[in-house]
């Protein structure tokens, strides 16, 4: 296949400029992906808006910087797009310590996830000419394909940034409204009259708008569907059995059933049911991937020794498409990385010992290698967004929990160990799958790998503090567990260690969750999204689904219209893209604040309560009503790479 950019050209490609660019809005998309992770246990891809945004900076500055390349874009989005991924495996797991009261410094918490997202880079690069290059016609690498298709069309002149920059400006200013001024309420509510405790309920936060348009109707329904039968059917189930007990039921121990609001209830069983579902999901997913994964693995071990016997260390020698960091460079790096991990004391937990942190980091090597593997190849068929991450990440806890049950390692420091062995392989495979679609981009466009290899590096070892400073303000600001920050995926990391290394469990709760999880997959319904639902407040499902919705009209009015629905959608995506990364950047700004100057007590308006019903909700239908608007056909067409 020729690329956009032939190898014979030279062209500028790894400038200062657009790594700094790619560096700032990495920290930039890093820190509001941190947020919305928190906020319902997913984060979005942030490639293409990332790249529309690098088009566009590069545009407003050229008459002072110069035109910049296709290849200068393309770097940007490499170096900015690393941090999503580094942000999901952070979100995953290191809150958990938090939930534990260790509060980890941030300090540790950086040099860990800078060492998963350098060790998930260097153990992608040996498989990139097989993945990449040798299996470009059976990997399509969505987001990678999709990403180069809109730096090309940039290139001929296209551009799709007003929709990104319009959106994260409203992200920002509907935050501030709702956040500092206090304008309206960000979430309303709706008691039942005939169902004891069940409850409706709606967040207008326009971040959860953009998902649900950017994950589609089908799966937005899922999750809302998990979601109503937790509020509408679980919750009342408890209340109503447990409305005779006037004495806490286990695992509450303080107030009694008959006293609790849904959202007590929610919080203090309802999660248990959750976490036992959203476990049975990701393993389930990796039941699934697992012909997949062996494959995958066998074919890349079995090129990985072709190219140790054709090519040794030649690997930054023939064309400059063709260009990888140099083998012996890759080898020094993960020594260098495990070495650390084994040797620094504080890394792996402050008080574990040096056989502890030996046989950690000998599991962090064997569980990175392998996921990392199957990761780069399990995205380039059915993207990063279905990545199962999630799933990798408790079978590393799973497989490790065991082992320090053996050998006796089950006090808090063994369960710290354990979570930061998972940290570094959720990163390591995360970023990965990252890596893999970057660099699917950069084959179709014809960049360099070796350059986009050390763009990632640097995307990765300086988004790292971004985000982990996220996580410490966030945490300080709203609390990890809270309703305003569920953090899904981290309580349910805890819940695991904690079952596996000690005792307390609310276990009849967890296997409820497992049983709902079996239903879903028996009536062939994804059951980590519906566990997902299942975990997470119906308010915060509900504006997902009504995205979901927003882009179901869009599709059904393209075809009935014989307009394409393709650009359309890739509007909507643009524009839910910058809601994400707007919300995401005031939400984080708002914790900063707090902070240091405490919660923001708005201007003093006090709406009775049917008018600031009315009015929360009208905003939001007139920000859904936006987001249909914006994705209109008069734009230039993104043609086919």
């Amino acid at each position: 296949m020729q690329p956009y950019i032939r190898p014979s050209e030279s062209i500028p490609e790894f400038t200062v400029r657009a790594v700094i660019i790619g560096i700032l809005f990495g920290i930039l998309f890093g820190a509001a992906n941190t947020y919305l992770g928190l906020l319902v246990g997913i984060t979005v891809s942030t490639s293409i808006p990332v790249a529309v945004m690098s088009v566009a900076f590069f545009r407003l500055t050229q008459k002072f910087l110069g035109r910049a390349t296709i290849l200068e874009a393309n770097t940007s989005q490499t170096v900015g797009s690393a941090s999503s991924s580094l942000a999901s495996g952070v979100i995953f797991t290191i809150p958990a310590l938090f939930l534990w009261g260790l509060n980890p410094p941030l300090v540790q918490m950086t040099g860990l996830a800078m060492l998963g997202g350098l060790l998930g880079i260097l153990f992608m690069i040996p498989l990139r000419r097989y993945l990449i290059k040798e299996e470009h016609d059976n990997l399509p690498y969505p987001e990678g394909t999709a990403c180069a298709k809109v730096l090309v069309a940039s290139d001929k002149g296209g551009s799709g940034a007003g929709n990104v920059f319009l959106a994260l400006g409203i992200g920002v200013a509907y935050r501030i409204c709702y956040g500092i001024l206090h304008l309206w309420k960000d979430k309303v509510s709706l008691d039942l009259p005939f169902i004891d405790k069940a409850q409706l309920g709606i967040r207008g936060a326009p971040a959860l708008l953009g998902v649900g348009f950017i994950l589609g109707p089908r799966i937005a329904t899922i999750m809302v569907s998990g979601s109503l039968i937790s509020w509408m059917v679980l919750i009342p189930i408890i209340a109503h059995f447990g409305d005779g007990f006037r004495a806490p039921l286990f695992p509450e121990s303080v107030a009694a059933l008959s006293t609790m609001t849904p959202s007590e209830i929610w919080s203090r069983y309802i999660r248990y049911v959750g976490a036992g579902a959203v476990a049975f999901g990701g393993i389930a997913t990796i039941i699934r991937s697992i012909p997949t994964m062996v494959r995958s693995f066998k074919l890349g071990m079995s090129q990985l020794r072709s190219r140790l016997e054709t090519s040794g260390s030649s690997s930054g020698v023939g064309e400059r498409t063709d260009r990888d960091v140099p083998w012996k460079f890759v080898g020094a790096g993960v020594l260098f990385i495990v070495l650390a991990l084994a040797l620094v004391p504080g890394l792996l937990g402050l008080n574990a010992s040096l056989v502890v942190r030996i046989t950690a980091a000998l599991a962090i090597a064997l569980f990175a290698f392998f996921f990392v593997t199957v990761s780069s190849r399990i995205v380039g068929l059915v993207g990063v967004s279905s990545n199962p991450t999630s799933g990798m990440t408790i079978v590393t806890l799973l497989g490790v929990s065991m082992v320090f049950v053996l050998l006796g390692w089950t006090d808090t420091m063994g369960k710290a160990t354990a979570l930061m062995v998972g940290t570094v392989v959720c990163i390591a495979a995360s970023i990965a799958g990252d890596t893999s679609q970057d660099l699917k981009t950069g084959f179709l466009v014809g960049a360099t790998p070796f350059k986009q290899q050390i763009g990632e590096l640097i995307g990765a070892a300086t988004s790292a503090t971004a985000v982990c400073a996220a996580i410490i303000v966030l945490n300080e600001s709203y609390r990890f567990g809270s309703a305003e920050l569920p953090a899904v995926q981290a309580t349910l990391i805890k819940t695991i260690l904690e079952g596996v290394l000690e005792t307390g469990v609310p276990w009849g709760l967890i296997m409820i969750g497992v049983g709902l999880g079996i239903v879903a997959e028996l009536l062939r319904v994804p059951s980590l999204p519906f566990a997902v639902g299942l975990y997470l407040p119906l308010s915060s499902m509900m504006p997902i689904f009504l995205g979901g919705a927003i882009r179901h009209l869009v599709e059904r009015r393209s075809k009935s219209s014989g307009t394409s629905s393709k650009d359309r959608t890739e509007k909507g995506i643009l524009f839910g893209s910058g809601l994400v990364g707007g919300e995401g950047l005031a939400g984080v700004g708002i914790a900063l604040y707090a902070y240091f100057y405490g919660k923001p007590g708005g201007i003093g308006i006090e709406w009775p309560p049917v008018v600031g019903t009315l009015l929360s909700l009208t905003v939001f239908a007139a920000l859904g009503y936006l987001l249909y608007l914006r994705t209109g056909s008069r734009t230039r067409r993104i043609d086919n790479v």
